[in-house]
């Protein structure tokens, strides 16, 4: 076990904890650390926890929509993890999203976009940040919406070709997206949480 080196000293404002250390459990995929600290109580005793953090990196999402149309743009993939837990044939019904991967949110889910869609689009517009799974996850996704036309299609989509990635594009009218959040076909945190954004601010209107 050794001593995590904050890379953001400066922001660490909790003086509740201290004496953090790691253990690195997996690298497989991405990382899974183990992290031991002292927390302190209401009582003002300190107590000895652990968690167990996964680090993918984070990410960035996208609502697309067309309000002549008044429809959106998702996709449908397989997710193994949904399929292990219960998803009957583990399609999952999405926005387009990605990992950061070094860029910054805003050129990354343009590359998406077009990489996952065929959609070449330029303005996006970030409505906010969301820590997803904050219990076991370390993931910050970046939220946006952006509107797309038919003339801004240069492609297939389908997702890039050097990451496995079978991505069928969906065009749904915003009125079907939301019932089918309702029948309980889009399923997706994200997905739910863009859609019902959209419904709040009337953006399709």
């Amino acid at each position: 076990m050794v001593t995590f080196e904050f890379q953001n000293i400066e922001n660490l404002k909790n003086g509740k904890i201290k004496n953090i250390k790691k253990q690195l459990l997996s690298d497989n995929w991405y990382t899974l650390n183990k992290f031991t600290f002292d927390y302190q109580k209401e009582d003002g005793s300190w107590e000895t926890q652990q968690r167990e953090a996964y680090d993918r990196g984070n990410g960035a999402a996208i609502l697309l929509y067309n309000k002549k149309k008044g429809a959106v743009l998702l996709t449908r993939q397989f997710r193994m993890p949904t399929y292990v837990n219960g998803n009957d044939d583990g399609m999952m019904i999405e926005v387009c999203a990605g990992l950061l991967d070094g860029d910054n949110p805003e050129d990354c889910i343009k590359k998406e976009v077009e990489e996952e869609t065929g959609y070449l689009i330029n303005d996006v517009q970030k409505v906010y940040e969301s820590y997803m799974s904050p219990g076991s996850v370390t993931e910050i996704l970046h939220l946006f919406i952006g509107a797309y036309e038919d003339r801004m299609k240069v492609g297939e989509g389908g997702g890039a070709d050097d990451e496995t990635e079978n991505i069928e594009v969906l065009e749904y009218s915003f009125e079907k997206a939301l019932k089918l959040i309702e029948a309980g076909d889009i399923k997706d945190a994200k997905t739910i949480m863009l859609l019902q954004y959209a419904a709040i601010n009337k953006i399709l209107d």
